[in-house]
């Protein structure tokens, strides 16, 4: 067969063949996939495993034809722009970013390097991508759909505590997404006719404050929205609401398992290991603003019934019933 005929046999395979004969003419060919994440590597090992195992589902094993440059800010947020500049100057392929603060710092170090989001609250309210359908750009990913799933956590929070009259919201005022969180708590809660109170947590420091003051205020409960920091304080901020016997719906479930009320929202490891369908497409050749961002299909519902008990609270039947996932 002569030269013309190889290529011309070599087109007529499947998109997916072609690029495995493809790798076959780059013996020893690496890929490198920077990681930027503003939690703590000893905080998320589960999504990181995740989204190693989603690499190796689809071919990539990391230390053979994969190689990862970890970089995790520790919840020190102001940290995130010099690791994102360095994963530029070590040109990655791809920069896999994790939350609202890593993907704008992502974003701001590089337009020419594809970014996968995994996973963004509302990157089109955040200004990240144009829309989810065509996000344009070199961004593509996942979506937890935050601000709308935050009236439905207010409801779930409501059916749980039927007298509650007045909520009190942690947020972060200095981020875009957890702002956007908050303008949907306040339309949900007046809708729902709750009154609501704003805690605003900016740094570490002014998280017990923050739950002593409603305590003080004697609300009915407590909701806690999506955000890095809360992420990295979480045992602290379970254990601070427990002490003041408030019932807390908290942004995933990782909350719950360290001993929250109550959560619900998409499942986190199941967006890391999709996120590496999006790697694998971008290392493909696929342009990251013409992907569609995805959002989850199942949203789940955890409740801790040992913090219930504790607080002196009685899930009730109908609540229990829908739960995914109930802690004893």
């Amino acid at each position: 067969m002569n030269k013309r005929d190889s290529l011309l046999a070599l087109a007529a395979l499947p998109a997916a063949i072609r690029w495995r004969a493809s790798m076959a003419q780059q013996p020893g060919k690496v890929w490198r996939v920077g990681f930027l994440s503003p939690s703590a590597a000893s905080l998320t090992p589960h999504y990181r495993n995740a989204f190693l195992k989603g690499m190796r589902e689809l071919g990539y094993v990391e230390g053979k034809n994969l190689a990862i440059e970890w970089r995790f800010a520790d919840g020190k947020l102001e940290r995130l722009p010099g690791m994102a500049a360095e994963l530029v100057r070590l040109k990655v392929d791809v920069i896999v970013a994790g939350g609202t603060p890593a993907i704008s710092a992502a974003q701001k170090a590089t337009s020419a390097i594809p970014i996968v989001l995994t996973p963004a609250g509302d990157p089109v309210g955040s200004g990240f991508v144009k829309s989810l359908a065509r996000p344009g750009g070199n961004l593509t990913g996942l979506t937890l759909l935050t601000r709308d799933l935050t009236g439905k956590q207010l409801e779930l929070l409501k059916e749980t505590l039927p007298k509650l009259s007045q909520v009190a919201v942690i947020w972060k005022p200095d981020d875009s997404g957890s702002a956007l969180q908050w303008r949907e708590a306040r339309t949900a809660a007046t809708a729902l006719g709750i009154q609501r109170l704003s805690l605003e947590v900016r740094i570490p420091d002014e998280l017990d404050n923050a739950i002593e003051r409603a305590t003080r205020a004697r609300v009915d409960g407590l909701i806690v929205l999506r955000n890095p920091l809360f992420y990295v304080l979480r045992k602290r901020m379970v254990t601070l609401a427990e002490k003041g016997r408030l019932p807390a719906m908290y942004p995933i479930g990782d909350f719950v398992e360290v001993g929250g009320l109550m959560s619900y929202s998409g499942n986190n490891d199941a967006q890391y290991r999709r996120a590496a369908t999006f790697v694998d497409k971008i290392l493909k050749g696929a342009k990251p603003g013409d992907l569609p961002l995805e959002a989850p299909t199942k949203f789940e519902l955890v409740i801790n019934l040992k913090t219930a008990k504790q607080i002196g609270l009685t899930i009730p039947p109908n609540v229990l019933a829908r739960a995914d996932k109930v802690i004893k």
